[in-house]
């Protein structure tokens, strides 16, 4: 398959997700200098900007991956050599990271070369994404016959799980866990073997329990269950950013008390720019600031469900499937954490929170998405012209 060219993609492509995405990531660009500008001040003595140019800078590199991405025909993804690469490829920074990774906030999640930070959990997303919609669908035929085909597949999943939980990244592993059983439940995969598999690993794990038990449950990790249980009891410890998150929705009521106008941001949210950014668009912008975040968020992921449905081919459907169920999972765990429903992970909200990595990752992936959707209109436009061509031929004879 051949590059799309320039005016077949500018015909062809998505431009109300494309048009979504950047009303959203120029949003979240404000929304970071707003939220970070005192924290950038007072706790790590930088001038206010300090976090907002950082992210400036990742939206541009994002931007041009997202060129790039959207201009490469998707079906290059699926070939042999291209999944043998993300094969080799994709443990290698995490293995790197376990041994001489840069540690922060009490995970050792990161590369660090100078002043740049690089989170490889982050990329390892989106490369599960497109090794699991390859190989699932280039065995679609095989999978009917021979489930146990999908064995392998599910298996490095969890090893590159394994990996990432080590960091520990409890919140990224389950995030990509539920990105792939998304995708696997989505393909030809046996759902009795998924059911047996899920008894075999939930087996393994209670016998292994009394082993392995401070490890997956640290103090930290029970602290945060404590916390989500009854926050109030532990206001001065775990609860403090919950608690202050409360206190910033409530502040903002429908109309918000202004940009950049907010209390909590002062010391009260330590990750304000982060994890809890969306308490500070609460306080600030009210019930309308958050209703348009969560807007163009569902539009980009139901959009993506619509071009999974429209997609001609397995491989297609199944990567957008999964782009889009990463971008909603990660936003309803973001979310479910800042308003109390889910124990807080530290997940950041798509295209809105600070992070580099992820907003460069999340731009690639939807770059991915808008190259299906050009594919599949164009794919719409051929076969609707065809079928014109022979209807006009018949009434003609």
């Amino acid at each position: 398959m051949e590059y799309m060219r320039l005016k077949t993609f500018v015909k062809y492509h998505d431009y109300p997700l494309i048009l979504a995405v950047c009303l959203l990531s120029l949003f979240g660009l404000v929304m970071v200098y707003s939220a970070s500008m005192i924290t950038a001040v007072v706790r790590f003595h930088t001038p206010s900007d300090y976090f907002f140019q950082k992210q400036k800078w990742a939206w541009m590199i994002g931007a041009c991956m997202f060129v790039l991405t959207a201009f490469i025909p998707y079906k290059h993804y699926a070939r042999k050599k291209f999944l043998q690469f993300i094969f080799f490829a994709m443990p290698m920074p995490l293995l790197y990271v376990l041994l001489f990774g840069h540690t922060a906030n009490n995970a050792t999640s990161w590369i660090k070369i100078g002043l740049i930070r690089v989170q490889p959990a982050e990329f390892a997303k989106i490369g599960l994404i497109i090794y699991l919609s390859g190989v699932l669908a280039n065995k679609q035929k095989k999978l009917l016959t021979s489930p146990q085909e999908a064995l392998f597949p599910i298996y490095y999943m969890l090893f590159i799980c394994l990996l990432i939980f080590l960091q520990p990244d409890a919140g990224t592993m389950l995030i990509i866990v539920a990105i792939c059983l998304t995708i696997i439940l989505s393909s030809a995969t046996s759902k009795w073997l998924l059911i047996k598999q899920g008894v075999l690993f939930g087996f393994v794990f209670l016998l292994s329990l009394p082993f392995i038990y401070d490890e997956v449950f640290t103090e930290v990790r029970k602290a945060r269950l404590y916390s989500f249980l009854d926050p109030f009891a532990y206001a001065q410890k775990e609860g403090y950013q919950l608690i202050n998150s409360y206190f910033a929705i409530a502040n903002g009521g429908l109309k918000g008390l202004g940009l950049g106008q907010g209390i909590q941001k002062y010391g009260y949210l330590p990750e304000a720019h982060t994890d809890f950014i969306m308490a500070v668009i609460a306080e600030e912008l009210g019930l309308f600031g958050v209703s348009f975040v969560l807007i163009l968020l569902s539009f980009i992921v139901l959009r993506g469900f619509v071009i999974a449905r429209r997609c001609p081919d397995a491989f297609g459907s199944l990567l957008a499937i999964g782009i889009s169920a990463m971008i909603g999972i990660q936003a309803s765990i973001n979310l479910g954490g800042v308003t109390g429903i889910i124990p807080l992970t530290g997940v950041p909200l798509p295209f809105v929170s600070y992070g580099g990595s992820s907003l460069v990752l999340l731009m690639m992936s939807v770059g991915v998405l808008a190259n299906i959707s050009a594919v599949a209109n164009y794919e719409k436009y051929k076969t609707e012209k065809q079928n014109n061509i022979q209807k006009n031929h018949v009434s003609f004879s």
